[in-house]
Order: structure tokens, then C-alpha cells, then sequence
């Protein structure tokens, strides 16, 4: 799919998402928790919060003082983040084309977001483009095998891709050798006790979209029961592992 139809598609897919974005989050909350506890304490900071969703880490940045700048591809994101007064400013807008001249922010925040990026070089360069010397890139992304276990299932159930391929960690490490930097990484499993709540988490954050397209039929309720059937149960549940990858940038 051409770039700019893949981005207005994602934007679609967490538009739907924003209006219960949260109920469905937890996880995502996790990284972003873990993501500033690595930065630590920041106060009377400019910061972006670079795919910031309905603006819950805007709103933790925003409590100490800080000025946030809220960014989101999704208009609908965004309007919901405003709606909470997340923010000091709000800007829909394209992480690898970030509306803002240089060195204007001292933090780069960016949770769980630019696995959606076409080029994470490119996104890595605007983040350090528009953050002043002496400030600090924070990111959190997923890395291949995240999903491994939806995926695996599928397989014993058709043979088409069912979950977006990303990039493996020695590929994300690579790419951040240019700057000077911290590189984290960690296994994140959840476990759930049916398909279905497993399914609607997914679907609930907006992380349905498969850039590839989706076949018709996929979803129907006799392939999905050959799905749970072939996932490979624990006695904690159903497992779902994804692999994360936090990078904290020194800005030069």
C-alpha cells in the first residue's frame, strides 16, 4: 500500500479506537510507565509526546509543569486528548514529518508508536531534529516476535499473515548506532482467559490494521474458534508476548 494511504488508513483504524482507546490499554500504559521511569523525574520541560493517543502520558508530563505538546496522526486521538485537557499544544501530524522547526522541545517522548513509522531512521532523525542540544529522545517501540503466539495459532488455521511484521532488535539497534544512546529491551507477557477479551484488547487500541490489507472472512466465528483450539493454552491463561524495545537518545 502507498505510504500516504497507509497512514490515513492507521489514522482511520485509531480514530475508530479513541472513544474506548483506554479501557483497552494496559499495556500500553506499562511501556509508557517503564519508558519515563527510564528518562526520570523532568520538570519545567517543553516536551512532545509523540503519538500520544487519548494523552494519558500527556497528562502525567503536564502535572509537574511541563509544557506538552500533544502529536497524534489521528485527528480523533487528538480531539480526545484535548477533550481531557492533556496538553499545552495539539498538533495532528506525521512522526517521520513532524510539524515543527528545529530544537523546539527539550524531551521526545514517544510510546509505542513508531512501529507504525515506514522508516524508524527517518522518525529517529526528526525526534533528534526538533529537540534542543542537551535534551533527550525517549522511545519505546515493539520488535519482531512481538504477537508470536497470535501468529502461530493462525497458521494451524490458514495461511495468510495475520499480524504486521517489525523489525528485529539487532535492526533497531543498528539504526540507533548513530546517535549516543541507552538501549533496553524486555519480553512483556499477558494471558488472557478466552479469545475473545485477547482479540477486543487488540482491536480496542486500534492495532487491528495489518498494512498488508485483510482477507475477507477472516473473523468468522468457525475460524475463530479453530484459532483458541490451536493456541497453545498455559494454566495462567492464553498467553500474548510482545517484545519491546526502549531507546533513550542523548540529543548533541
Amino acid at each position: 500500500m502507498p505510504a500516504s494511504r497507509h497512514k490515513a488508513a492507521i489514522a482511520l483504524t485509531f480514530g475508530r479506537a479513541a472513544a474506548h482507546y483506554d479501557q483497552h490499554a494496559a499495556f500500553q500504559r506499562a511501556s509508557g510507565d517503564k519508558l519515563a521511569a527510564l528518562l526520570g523525574p523532568v520538570k519545567d520541560a517543553a516536551i512532545l509526546d509523540a503519538g500520544c493517543g487519548t494523552g494519558w502520558f500527556s497528562r502525567q508530563w503536564r502535572e509537574p509543569g511541563n509544557r506538552v505538546i500533544a502529536l497524534d496522526l489521528s485527528l480523533p486521538m487528538l480531539s480526545e486528548a484535548r477533550r481531557r485537557q492533556s496538553a499545552s499544544d495539539y498538533l495532528v501530524g506525521d512522526i517521520e514529518r513532524l510539524p515543527l522547526a528545529g530544537g523546539q522541545v527539550d524531551i521526545c517522548f514517544s510510546n509505542l508508536a513508531v512501529q507504525w513509522c515506514d522508516d524508524l531512521s527517518r522518525a529517529l532523525a526528526e525526534f533528534y531534529r526538533v529537540t534542543r542540544p542537551g535534551g533527550i529522545i525517549a522511545f519505546s517501540t515493539l520488535a519482531d516476535g512481538s504477537l508470536a503466539e497470535l501468529q502461530q495459532a493462525w497458521r494451524q488455521v490458514d495461511e495468510a499473515d495475520h499480524i504486521n511484521r517489525f523489525l528485529t532488535i539487532d535492526a533497531i539497534a543498528q539504526l540507533m548506532r548513530p546517535y549516543r544512546h541507552q538501549f533496553h529491551r524486555e519480553s512483556h507477557r499477558l494471558y488472557y482467559p478466552r479469545l475473545a477479551p485477547l482479540l477486543h484488547d487488540i482491536k480496542g487500541v486500534g492495532a487491528g490494521y495489518l498494512r498488508q490489507g485483510r482477507q475477507e472472512g477472516l473473523a468468522g466465528s468457525q475460524r475463530l474458534r479453530r484459532l483458541e483450539s490451536a493456541w497453545e493454552r498455559q494454566p495462567a491463561g492464553l498467553p500474548l508476548t510482545y517484545q519491546i524495545v526502549y531507546g533513550l537518545i542523548q540529543r548533541d
